[in-house]
């Protein structure tokens, strides 16, 4: 930020401080907090940055009270039991609103990485490809079912081929949701077939007592593609014999 901009908003935070001493009311300042974070934080400004600004203003009036009332220590002293209880509360106020405005980015980053780590692609009609790579916890699993069950209805497909190569391990809370996912696909219409596991995995799969008969696997993403393919009735046919047909 500018020494402009610095200025500017240490006049606004001065201001709102002000009316929210006179009138006892705080809603204006959260509004303001609020908007300025909207407006700082993607600029990089920080925490400690934003509180220590309020609470220099908060000494800044402190003393400038004990200034203008230290001829009348009794008055002073009623002035100060009246101020120090709504500063602390306005100091609260505005670091609060700041942190719930970078959780809220914070979790909307979140979002938007699970939704890029897990994609769910269409490479033939009626038929998806769910590529799994790095760690599976409980909460990326349960996106990985609602985007999948979102792209199964979207797209109308009739096979799923989730490939978990790139997972090294899952414990069994996400194995049982894995299997669930796999349920939940048959109920609106789609076959899964699972690629890609390792024995760490089928190992873990068979300790947790699923029923194997419910999921169809096959060893890799390869062979997946081709028993999707077979499902939906399509046949790979060689160029030369496509050649000579014509």
């Amino acid at each position: 930020m500018t020494k402009e901009e610095i200025f500017a908003e240490a006049t606004s935070v001065y201001d709102n401080y002000v009316e929210a001493l006179e009138t006892g009311t705080f809603e204006a300042l959260q509004s303001y907090s609020r908007n300025l974070s909207e407006r700082i934080i993607p600029r990089g400004v920080q925490t400690d940055e934003v509180v220590g600004i309020v609470l220099l203003l908060r000494d800044v009036l402190a003393r400038s009270l004990f200034a203008k009332y230290q001829t009348d220590f009794r008055l002073l002293n009623r002035i100060l039991d009246a101020y120090e209880p709504a500063a602390n509360r306005i100091a609260n106020t505005v670091a609060v609103g700041f942190v719930q405005e970078r959780e809220r980015i914070i979790r909307e980053q979140q979002e938007a990485i699970r939704e890029l780590s897990t994609p769910v692609l269409q490479v033939r009609e009626r038929l998806l490809i769910l590529p799994i790579i790095g760690v599976m916890d409980p909460q990326r699993a349960r996106q990985l079912t609602e985007q999948l069950l979102r792209g199964i209805r979207a797209n109308r497909a009739r096979v799923v081929v989730i490939d978990i190569t790139g997972v090294a391990a899952i414990n069994s809370n996400v194995a049982n949701h894995l299997v669930q996912t796999v349920e939940a696909s048959r109920l609106l219409g789609a076959t899964v077939i699972v690629t890609g596991l390792s024995p760490e995995i089928a190992q873990t799969l068979v300790n947790i007592g699923v029923d194997l008969g419910k999921m169809n696997t096959v060893g890799d993403l390869q062979g997946g593609i081709e028993e999707a393919e077979r499902l939906l009735g399509y046949k790979v046919v060689p160029l030369t014999e496509t050649t000579q047909q014509v």
